[in-house]
C-alpha cells in the first residue's frame, strides 16, 4: 500500500511526532510505501519526508492508495486541516477534542465567520451564540465542552481514537447520526520500552546522584508539559500535606512549564512547608525520559480538564514497571485500577495503577501518595502488573497491528458524500487564483478538479 502520512515528526517536540516516527518505521519494515508530509515552515524536510506543499502535484502524478492524518490538540497540526478536508482518508485523533487548536488557528487568521460556521456544524443542537465566547476572547477551559471534530469525521473515510471509552463518547457526541458514528473506531497507542533491573539500577543512581536525591528517599515523579491541566498545584498541595508522614520524600517535576503557568511562583509557595522538590526542565530524548521515570518510585499522571488524550509518559511509566496514579476517566475505564478510598480493584484483573475520582482529588491523592510511599510490596505488585499490561496493550508493534487493520478498512471505504459541511471547508479558492492570475494579465480557463 502506498500511503501519504501527514504528521509532525522530530525534532518537533511533541509526543505525536515521536510516535509517528516509530510507527512509520515499523510499517515501512512491513512493506508499506509511506511518504511523510510535514510543515516545511516548522522543520527541515529530511529523508523520507516531503513538504506538504508538494502533496497535490505528487498525488496528481501518482495517486496514493490512502492518506493518513495524525491530529492532536496543538498548533503542530494546523497545516493538516485543509488536506484532510479535501483529500479524505484515515484520521487518527490523539485527542478527541481539538477545539483549542482549531479555534486558535481560525481566529489567529482573522476568520471568525469560518469559526462560527464550524462551531454551528459541530454543535447542531446548541446555540450559535456560544461561538461568541471564543470570538470575544473568553475561551480557555470552555473549549473542553465542545470537541469541534465533527467536520473531520464528516469528511473522513474512517476515524480512529485511543480506547473504547473515547470512541463511545465521541459517537455519543454525534447526535445520533449513525452514518458518522459508524466511522469511529479505535487503535491502541504504543509508547515506551521495558526497563530491566540493570538499567533501573544505573538510572536510579545517575539521576538521583545528579539531583542530590538519596537512594533511600521515596521519589514521586511528574513528567511531560507542566500546566494546570496536569494538576501541578493539587500535586504540590498533596506533597506538602503528606511529607510529614513520609520522611525524606522528594518530588521530581520533569518537563517544560506551560507559558500560561507560573511554575516558579507555585514552587515558591510550597518550598518551605513541603519536602525537597526538583524541577528539571525539558528532557531532550525518550531515553532520558525513560531513565528519569525508572529513577522514581511512583509517577503521578493526572490530567483534568482533559481532551481525552492518552498520556505518553504514563505509558512509558507502565513499560518501566512503575506504580502510577491517574484520574479515573471514561477513556481509561478499561484499565484495571484501585480506588485509594477503599483500596479495592475496579475489576477482577490485577490492578496496574491507582485511579482517583476528580471530585475527591485532594483527599484521594493524599491517600494514594501516603500509602504508596509506605507500602513497598504494593508498589512492586502494581509495577509488575503495569509492565505486563503494557506488553499486552501498548507496544509499538501492537499499535502497528491496529493501524494495519484500520488502514485496510479505510482504504476500502468510499469517499464521504452528501454531507453539507461548512462551505469554506470545500472551497477550491478559484476566486483567489483568478485574482492572482489577473495581476499578471493571465486568466484561468477550465475547471479546477474538485476532490
Amino acid at each position: 500500500m502506498r500511503v501519504a502520512w501527514f504528521s509532525p515528526v522530530p525534532p518537533v517536540k511533541s509526543g505525536i511526532a515521536g510516535r509517528t516516527a516509530e510507527l512509520v518505521d515499523v510499517l515501512r519494515r512491513r512493506g508499506y510505501e509511506i511518504d511523510v508530509y510535514v510543515d516545511q515552515s516548522v522543520i527541515r524536510v529530511a529523508d523520507h519526508e516531503r513538504s506538504a506543499h508538494d502533496f497535490v502535484w505528487r498525488h496528481a502524478q501518482r495517486p496514493y492508495d490512502l492518506n493518513v492524518y495524525q491530529f492532536g490538540n496543538s498548533s503542530h497540526h494546523d497545516y493538516e486541516w485543509p488536506y484532510a478536508f479535501r483529500y479524505p482518508g484515515l484520521v487518527a485523533l490523539h485527542d478527541t477534542h481539538l477545539h483549542h487548536a482549531r479555534a486558535a488557528l481560525l481566529l489567529r487568521e482573522r476568520r471568525p465567520n469560518d469559526y462560527r460556521a464550524e462551531f454551528a456544524f459541530d454543535e447542531p443542537g446548541g446555540s450559535v451564540d456560544l461561538a461568541e465566547l471564543a470570538v470575544s476572547g473568553f475561551d480557555s477551559a470552555l473549549f473542553y465542552q465542545w470537541p469541534l471534530v465533527r467536520s473531520l469525521i464528516a469528511t473522513a473515510r474512517l476515524v480512529v481514537t485511543h480506547g473504547d471509552g473515547s470512541a463511545v463518547e465521541l459517537r455519543s457526541h454525534l447526535e445520533g447520526d449513525a452514518a458518522l458514528a459508524e466511522r469511529v473506531s479505535t487503535v491502541r497507542l504504543g509508547e515506551g520500552e521495558p526497563v530491566d533491573a540493570q538499567r533501573e539500577r544505573l538510572a536510579r543512581a545517575r539521576v538521583r546522584g545528579q539531583h542530590g536525591i538519596p537512594e533511600e528517599a521515596v521519589l514521586f515523579g511528574v513528567f511531560g508539559g507542566l500546566s494546570p491541566e496536569k494538576r501541578i498545584d493539587p500535586i504540590l498541595d498533596a506533597f506538602e500535606a503528606v511529607t510529614p508522614a513520609i520522611p525524606g520524600a522528594h518530588l521530581l517535576l520533569a518537563g517544560t512549564p506551560a507559558s500560561h503557568y507560573d511554575l516558579t511562583a507555585a514552587l515558591a509557595a510550597h518550598r518551605k512547608a513541603a519536602g525537597p522538590i526538583v524541577a528539571t526542565g525539558y528532557l531532550d530524548t525518550d531515553n532520558e525520559l525513560t531513565d528519569y521515570i525508572a529513577a522514581c518510585d511512583v509517577t503521578l499522571n493526572l490530567r483534568w480538564p482533559t481532551a481525552r488524550e492518552t498520556s505518553g509518559p504514563w505509558l512509558r511509566a507502565l513499560a518501566a514497571g512503575r506504580p502510577t496514579v491517574i484520574i479515573d476517566l471514561l477513556h481509561q475505564g478499561s484499565v484495571p485500577s484501585i480506588d485509594p478510598r477503599t483500596w479495592q480493584p475496579n475489576q477482577p484483573a490485577d490492578p496496574v495503577c491507582v485511579a482517583i475520582d476528580i471530585l475527591d482529588e485532594d483527599h484521594s491523592l493524599r491517600l494514594a501518595m501516603r500509602r504508596l510511599a509506605a507500602d513497598q510490596p504494593l508498589r512492586e505488585s502494581l509495577g509488575r502488573a503495569a509492565a505486563a499490561w503494557w506488553s499486552r496493550e501498548h507496544t509499538v508493534e501492537r499499535m502497528a497491528d491496529d493501524y494495519e487493520r484500520a488502514m485496510d478498512d479505510a482504504r476500502t471505504r468510499p469517499i464521504p458524500s452528501g454531507i453539507r459541511v461548512p462551505a469554506h471547508l470545500r472551497d477550491d479558492h478559484r476566486e483567489t487564483l483568478e485574482a492572482i492570475a489577473a495581476m499578471f494579465g493571465a486568466a484561468i480557463t477550465g475547471r479546477i478538479r474538485a476532490i
